[in-house]
């Protein structure tokens, strides 16, 4: 026999029994909590403030940090900015003072290699240059005006330059060593053995009319003879570069030791120097050896 569930239904009698237990439920938490219930509601109410309370301190650490880096990286911005600004600055003053830096180094070093030098030795500035085109040379800014004469030599002092090939009332060309109508006495540092030195341009020269049975060897330094009577005896030319056999000769190539292009103050020699100079004003040193020539 099937039971059919009761369909609940709301009456006086079950309202009056709910008032009486909510009544009587009042009254023990009344009895519990004391005269005083906000001491024990207090506790309750901070305990579970607390975990907002923290969200909401980070929160404002979040927002005030963002605030500071913010901050930071405007200020970080604004500091690159001028620094560059700076930076730039000092760049564009270090390339003006660049060229006179290097005349002030260039002409310091010349005085000491006039003081090493027992004659009586001019100075002046390369003003223009030539040397790209074919027989070019370098001008002078000193001529006749200080007593300068053709064929006398032009020197620096990582070496010699070259001669001088013209000269005017103020100025006057320099024939440099690399040029192919130049020629230089010179002679090599170990043997001895001298040649003629001729031009071959960009800085390099070829040594002619050495026997193919001298010994020469790469990286051996070439000096002037003194022969030509324009350079004295021991000046630095260069050093060798290659060696090779020759039909009559050998073909020695030598890589000139002073800056041609970039020279900017030079000294000359007097006309006709004596073939010595004691004492020796220009000490070489012979680079390493790497490779010789046939006997």
């Amino acid at each position: 026999m099937a039971i059919r569930a009761a369909r609940w239904r709301w009456s006086r009698a079950a309202g009056e029994r709910l008032i009486l237990v909510l009544l009587w439920l009042g009254h023990g938490i009344w009895v519990f909590l004391g005269p005083n219930p906000g001491r024990h509601w207090a506790p309750l109410a901070d305990a579970l403030s607390r975990p907002s309370q923290g969200l909401a301190s980070r929160w404002e650490g979040w927002r005030a940090a963002r605030r500071d880096s913010g901050r930071s990286l405007a200020e970080t911005r604004a500091l690159n900015i001028r620094l560059s600004a700076e930076l730039a600055q000092l760049r564009t003053q270090a390339a003006q003072e660049a060229p006179r830096l290097a005349e002030a180094d260039g002409a310091v070093r010349l005085l000491g290699l006039k003081q090493q030098i027992p004659l009586d030795l001019k100075a002046a500035r390369v003003i223009f240059s030539t040397r790209p085109a074919a027989f070019g040379g370098l001008i002078l800014d000193r001529g006749a005006d200080i007593g300068l004469v053709p064929d006398q030599g032009v020197l620096v002092p990582e070496g010699i330059v070259g001669r001088l090939w013209s000269v005017n009332s103020t100025q006057s060309k320099v024939l440099p060593a690399d040029a192919p109508n130049a020629s230089v006495a010179v002679m090599l540092l170990r043997s001895r053995a001298t040649g003629v030195l001729q031009g071959l341009g960009s800085g390099r020269a070829l040594i002619r009319y050495l026997s193919n049975q001298e010994v020469v060897q790469v990286g051996e330094a070439v000096l002037t003879s003194g022969l030509d009577r324009v350079f004295p005896r021991g000046l630095l030319v260069g050093y060798v570069a290659e060696v090779a056999q020759g039909d009559l000769e050998l073909q020695v190539i030598v890589n000139l030791s002073a800056p041609l292009d970039r020279v900017s103050t030079v000294l000359l020699l007097p006309s006709q120097p004596p073939l010595e100079v004691q004492p020796p004003f220009l000490v070489t040193e012979q680079k390493p050896q790497r490779k010789r020539g046939a006997p």
